[in-house]
């Protein structure tokens, strides 16, 4: 499984999300270390895409 790669540039890739997914709120999009899986599952639910899917699209923002 593809490691998600957030550190250092949530607010930026956040507002890439947002841009593509305008019903997402603050909640679904909440970042903290170490809660990775969590953000990935939300982000699963709301978008209908696989973790590895998800996981690819984040990183290639």
């Amino acid at each position: 499984m593809a490691d998600l790669k957030l550190k250092g540039a949530w607010n930026q890739i956040k507002g890439k999300v947002k841009q593509s997914y305008a019903d997402l709120t603050e909640d679904d999009l909440l970042y903290e270390e170490g809660k990775e899986d969590e953000l990935i599952g939300r982000l699963q639910n709301k978008i209908g895409k696989s973790r590895d899917e998800v996981v690819k699209w984040l990183n290639d923002l």
